[in-house]
């Protein structure tokens, strides 16, 4: 009797990790430069206050990146302008992490890419949601969104991209 109240228990708790590991959402894109050549991995993943972005991305420019959630899932190369702009939920946006007046939740910490043109970072945003909630713009809303790469890092100030320049790799995240 002992043990099959275990064997119950057990089953129930393998029952239950599926449940668990689909709870939170999840998006991906493929990251491709100005050349059309895949230079990494973007992958969004839902919290309660916000996203987690993941980034392994090879084959960039040593040095500081800015990197933005732009408000379309387009990435037509070589500029990547079909991206748009930043994601926001109010005109007229005021970009800058370091603004007391900002409003443009694209925003994100710098990228630091090393001397062998990679990178691995976890960089967390409370400034979006996936699909919306909490008073934040959602990422996945009718035109999706994409994660931009810059050539030069944010200066959190400058409008509108912080100095950033040109978008130099983008996915699409879907």
């Amino acid at each position: 009797m002992r043990r099959s109240g275990f064997l119950t228990l057990l089953l129930a708790s393998v029952m239950a990790v599926p449940a668990l590991a689909s709870a939170a959402e999840h998006v991906s894109g493929e990251l491709k430069g100005t050349d059309g050549a895949t230079h990494g991995i973007v992958d969004v993943t839902g919290a309660p206050k916000g996203v987690l972005l993941r980034l392994q991305v090879q084959g960039l420019t040593p040095g500081w990146h800015g990197i933005h959630f732009h408000e379309k899932g387009s990435c037509a190369a070589p500029k990547f302008t079909s991206a748009g702009a930043h994601v926001h939920a109010v005109t007229p946006v005021a970009h800058g992490l370091l603004r007391a007046d900002a409003n443009d939740a694209g925003d994100l910490p710098n990228l630091y890419v090393a001397a062998d043109g990679t990178a691995t970072v976890e960089l967390y945003s409370t400034l979006v949601s996936l699909k919306g909630g909490n008073g934040l713009p959602a990422l996945m809303d009718a035109d999706g969104a994409s994660v931009v790469i810059h050539a030069k890092p944010d200066d959190y100030q400058t409008q509108p991209i912080g100095g950033s320049g040109d978008r130099v790799a983008c996915a699409v995240l879907h």
